[in-house]
This record gives structure tokens, C-alpha cells and sequence, in this order.
């Protein structure tokens, strides 16, 4: 029943998705040919031309990428929308430049290509806010207790258990848990919200009598062994079985599997930023904002660096090593805040909020965040991103990576001006340990979704550790 309702909901989303391709390209040749504001109104092929390629070619373009990038697989486990808005985002771009690849392959070159443009935002715009409705009417029918998902667990240690807790905690991913299998001498406990069914031994006996739609095993390591017997228990009836691996705290937020020849290797730090399209996405980005950033801020800067040439002797920018991208060091530019200070005599230590070297200047622009403006030709140059985990000095590198846990994970990625951290409080004289796990959460859950948001609260939140 569930993988029929998964296919009707499919349909209906490629109905849905088509009519929403259709709009946003009716608005888009409006944009262009019925207003100026993107160039002089002129003549145009005709709607039905564009009619045509709608039919022949975007529509079949966009179907295709939306199979491509996952659009249409079940929902039920992503947090956020911001993974899907992701996925759309970077279809529209590909369908952007595939379809002015067609128009160049069958020689149209009196085809608006900012009819295009239009249409690539257009439809992402349309589409985030589509698959949004969508994911939201889909969460209050399975709060609601419809289109749920029944699992049978197979465990009965605390891994399963707080699998199944998760389940109870979160109704809108549409899962129930309807029963355990477990130790002989724990049947009939009750744990969770859900009873403990049978042991282990009784699988072939409940799956023939109950219906699930999944079989999650949960098993501790010592009975690893077992498991092929209760796959072939599964593969019986038709049932998929899922694992909870016993050694799950080693494992990322999004664990990737390699195979060499047919082994599988589980990569237990898997880093969206590697995948060479959200690098790209993300440096283009990068370079837009700083440029734009720098432009905006320029007057700003010219105050700022003449203000602290007339209260403070020595240089407008004060630079410093930074570890960053690969633990590669570079030098991070900054407005000096501080007095000029023999480097032999520079003290390693954090910046306090009633630091004596701090200008008069300096204290305000270091509350202000002013000082860190000049950064964004760091960005420029490829050393750091807009959004990332904040770089340290190479001498706290050496102190840190020995005494903290993954330490060095932060730098898989390149630093930032802010990031997930700084947005938590975590900036200035804070708990390095908590600012750390905020860094491997980034780095294990990127997507463009999350570095707007973090520019976004950056710019409205005051941070009371700016000092």
C-alpha cells in the first residue's frame, strides 16, 4: 500500500512540477516581452514558438534533472527543506545552461536567453515554494496519523531503543514502531510506546503473520553474527531489512560509501563540500557577495582606516596567520584594534573584553564587527569563504588538535567571516569544545540553504562576545 501511495504521490509531483515549469515560463516571457524592465519590449518569435519549446524541450530537460538530483525519492528523513531548495537550485542552473546549449544546436539565436535567465529564477523560486507547501501538507497528514510507515524493530539494547524514541519524538517523518524482537527473557516489556513482540528467533513466524513496512536491525555487536539469518528472514516475505550499525557514534551526519572492486568502505567523514558542483556553487557565491560586499562597505572602510591612522601609530591593516583550507596557513587581513606590539613580545592569548592593547578606536570597531570587513579581499583571493568555521593561529592549532576530539575536521573546508558557531555565541573567549562541534556540523551538513541563513542572522544578531 505504501509504495503504491509513493507512486501516486510521484505522478501527482511530476503533474504538479510540470504545471509550475509552465507558470514560471509564462511569467518569465512576460518579464521580458511585456515590461522593460529587462531591455526594450521589440519583437519576439511568438508565444507559440516558445510554446513548443516549452513542450519539446524545457519541460523534458526539467523532468530529467529533477529525477537526476533525487526530487522525486521519498522525503520522510530530510530535517529541512534547505537540502530539497539545494537540489532545485542547482537543476535550474544546469537546465539553464542545457537549454541554451539546445537554442545553439538548432540554431535559434532570435530565442530570448533572458527569457531564459528569467525562467532559471524564476523557477527555483517557484519550485522551493511548491515543494515547501507540499512537504508541509504531507507532515500534518502523518501527524495526523496518515500515510504512516510501520517498522518492526529487531534490537532491544539502548541503540534501539533510542531509534525508536526518535521515532516517537518526531510523528511528522510518518514512521510508527510497531513492536520489538528481542532476548527471550524481555518479551512482553513494554519500551518506548511499544511492546516487546518476540526474540529473535521468532522473526520468520511474526513477519508471516503481521504486515511492515520495514525491518530496522539494531542489534548489539556480539550477535552480529545472526544478522544473515535475519536478512534471509526478511528477503522471505519481501521485506527490505535496514541496519543500525552497533558502532553508529563513529559515523557522520551523512555517512558515504566507497567501493574498491566489491568491497564497500564507509567514509566516516563525508564532506558536502567536496562534491566538485557545490565547491563551485559555493566559490561563485563566495566571489559575488565579497565584490558586492566591498563595494557597499567602501566608505565604511575609508572612515575606519582613517580613523585609526589619526588615533593610533602604526599600520591601517593588521595581518596574522591563520591556518586554513588542508591546513595551509595564510595571512588574515584585519583593521589593527590594538597597539603596535613587538612581535618577540606578542602574547598568545585570547582577546578579553577589558584588554588593555585595545585602541580607543579598535574597542569600537572590534563590537561592531568593523575589523573584520577587510577579509573579504581574503575571500577574493581565494584564502577564505563569506561562511565557515573561523580560522585559528597555528600556535592554538598545535595546542587544540592535541586536546580536543576532531579538532581538525573544521579545516576540510575553508575558514570564514562567520559561520554556524559564531550565530550560537560561540566567538571571542568561549568553550573552543562547543564551538568545534558547531564547525563539524556545518562542515557534515552544508548546503547553500544553511550559509544564507547563517548570513542572514550575522547580520541581524548582535553577538554580546564581540569585544
Amino acid at each position: 500500500m505504501i509504495k503504491e501511495n509513493q507512486k501516486a504521490l510521484n505522478i501527482l509531483l511530476v503533474l504538479i512540477d510540470v504545471l509550475v515549469i509552465s507558470v514560471s515560463l509564462v511569467c518569465s516571457i512576460w518579464l521580458r516581452f511585456k515590461t522593460t524592465l529587462f531591455g526594450p519590449l521589440g519583437g519576439h518569435l511568438g508565444f507559440q514558438s516558445y510554446l513548443l519549446f516549452l513542450t519539446f524541450a524545457v519541460i523534458p530537460v526539467y523532468l530529467i534533472l529533477y529525477f537526476a538530483f533525487g526530487l522525486y525519492k521519498p522525503r520522510r528523513t530530510y530535517k529541512n527543506i534547505f537540502s530539497e531548495a539545494t537540489q532545485i537550485i542547482k537543476v535550474n542552473i544546469i537546465a539553464f545552461f542545457a537549454l541554451v546549449s539546445i537554442l545553439f544546436i538548432i540554431n535559434q539565436p532570435d530565442f530570448s536567453r533572458i527569457m531564459l535567465f528569467l525562467l532559471a529564477i524564476i523557477g527555483t523560486f517557484f519550485g522551493i515554494i511548491e515543494r515547501f507547501i507540499i512537504r508541509g501538507i504531507l507532515k500534518n497528514l502523518r501527524v495526523n496519523n496518515k500515510n504512516l510507515k510501520h517498522i518492526l524493530i529487531v534490537g532491544d539494547n539502548e541503540l534501539a531503543f533510542s531509534f525508536a524514541r526518535k521515532i516517537r519524538e518526531n510523528p511528522y517523518l510518518g514512521f510508527v514502531v510497531s513492536g520489538f524482537l528481542g532476548r527471550s527473557e524481555h518479551v512482553g516489556l513494554e519500551m518506548e510506546g511499544s511492546r516487546i513482540i518476540g526474540s529473535f528467533n521468532d522473526l520468520d513466524h511474526v513477519l508471516e503473520n503481521n504486515r511492515y513496512d520495514r525491518v530496522v536491525l539494531a542489534i548489539p555487536l556480539k550477535y552480529y553474527y545472526k544478522i544473515n539469518e535475519l536478512v534471509e528472514s526478511c528477503e522471505k516475505v519481501g521485506i527490505k531489512a535496514e541496519i543500525i550499525p552497533d558502532y553508529i557514534r563513529y559515523f557522520p551526519a551523512q555517512p558515504s560509501v566507497d567501493m574498491i572492486e566489491d568491497i564497500p568502505i564507509i567514509n566516516i567523514r563525508y564532506v558536502p563540500l567536496d562534491d566538485d558542483f557545490n565547491k563551485f556553487l559555493k566559490y561563485l557565491s563566495d566571489y559575488i557577495i565579497a565584490i558586492i560586499a566591498i563595494i557597499i562597505t567602501s566608505p565604511i572602510m575609508i572612515i575606519t582606516a582613517i580613523a585609526i591612522k589619526l588615533t593610533s601609530p602604526g599600520p591601517i591593516i593588521f595581518k596574522q596567520e591563520r591556518m586554513g583550507y588542508n591546513g595551509k596557513t595564510f595571512m588574515m587581513y584585519k583593521f589593527r584594534s590594538m597597539k603596535v606590539q613587538d612581535p618577540n613580545e606578542e602574547k598568545s592569548e585570547w582577546t578579553t573584553k577589558d584588554d588593555p592593547r585595545k585602541t580607543r578606536v579598535g574597542d569600537f570597531i572590534r563590537k561592531t564587527s568593523i575589523d573584520e570587513l577587510p577579509q573579504f579581499f581574503n575571500v577574493l583571493k581565494g584564502d577564505m569563504s563569506v561562511v565557515g568555521p573561523r580560522p585559528e593561529r597555528p600556535f592554538f592549532v598545535e595546542q587544540f588538535k592535541e586536546t580536543i576530539p576532531k579538532y581538525m575536521v573544521k579545516h576540510q573546508v575553508k575558514p570564514g567571516l562567520t559561520g554556524w558557531a559564531q550565530i550560537h555565541g560561540c566567538r571571542g573567549d568561549t568553550s573552543i569544545k562547543k564551538r568545534i562541534e558547531y564547525d563539524i556540523e556545518y562542515v557534515e551538513n552544508w548546503h547553500m540553504g544553511l550559509d544564507l541563513a547563517i548570513m542572514i542572522k550575522t547580520a541581524l544578531k548582535k553577538n554580546p562576545n564581540a569585544y
